[in-house]
């Protein structure tokens, strides 16, 4: 059927490509294999309005998985992205998601996780998911508070006058809490509507995301004004800056 999400599939290993696509289309989704990286390209240059998510391995032939994402990202900064690597280092993880991944899982993988992953995903993504989720307010495209310009349409950053190089995820993480600032934003609520991931996982992701933010934002990292935290609560974005943050 015309309507079904399609998922393009970039894996070398022929059994595991086709074991993915077999339990993709069992859930409903046309599934497109491709099993090297230049290939990949070539087939989301041409047709990417009707591809829905790209499902990546990193070692691939000719072209790697990091070379194939960031050649997406040149083209298109909405597309989903889910690295599926043996790679397994937290530097191949940072990589995953300086090259614009949204998400990154290791193999071995458990299949529900994997579909959960996918599921929400597609169901967040702004290219097909908008209509499908949960109402949400207007998106932000310029804003500006204590020393930062942002324009998420160019994706350009200055901080202090500078230009910043900021990672897609890092984006759309500072617009969830622009668009919801002054809120405590559960880490629940972040991993699902941020990451496309189930809220009950256990990661880091968010907290390493927020000193990214920090880093890049705060006078003071290690005395946040604008982003904080709140203990066993959530996370709190206040661009007036608070004057006596709670950590």
């Amino acid at each position: 059927m015309a309507d079904k999400e399609h998922i393009l599939v970039v894996e070398d290993e022929e059994h595991l490509a086709m074991g993915i696509k077999y339990n993709l289309v069992a859930e409903g989704y046309r599934v497109t294999v491709c099993g090297d990286g230049r290939a990949a390209i070539k087939l989301l240059t041409d047709c990417r309005s009707d591809i829905d998510l790209v499902v990546l391995d990193l070692m691939l032939p000719g072209m790697s998985g990091y070379a194939v994402c960031e050649s997406l990202r040149a083209i298109d900064r909405e597309m989903p992205v889910l690295i599926l690597s043996a790679r397994t280092l937290s530097e191949d993880r940072t990589r995953g998601f300086d090259v614009g991944a949204n998400q990154y899982m290791t193999k071995p993988f458990d299949l529900d996780e994997f579909i959960s992953r996918v599921r929400n995903l597609l169901a967040f993504s702004p290219r097909r998911g908008a209509d499908r989720a949960a109402p949400r307010v207007d998106r932000v495209t310029n804003y500006e508070f204590a020393t930062a310009k942002i324009d998420f349409e160019t994706f350009e950053v200055l901080v202090n006058g500078e230009s910043v190089r900021m990672t897609q995820l890092e984006l759309t993480l500072l617009r969830y809490f622009i668009e919801n600032q002054g809120r405590v934003i559960p880490r629940r609520e972040l991993l699902e509507n941020v990451w496309g991931m189930p809220g009950s996982i256990s990661t880091r992701a968010p907290d390493q995301f927020i000193r990214r933010l920090r880093k890049i934002f705060e006078p003071d990292p290690a005395q946040p004004r604008y982003f904080l935290t709140i203990r066993d609560a959530g996370y709190r974005f206040v661009p007036e800056g608070e004057t006596d943050p709670v950590e």
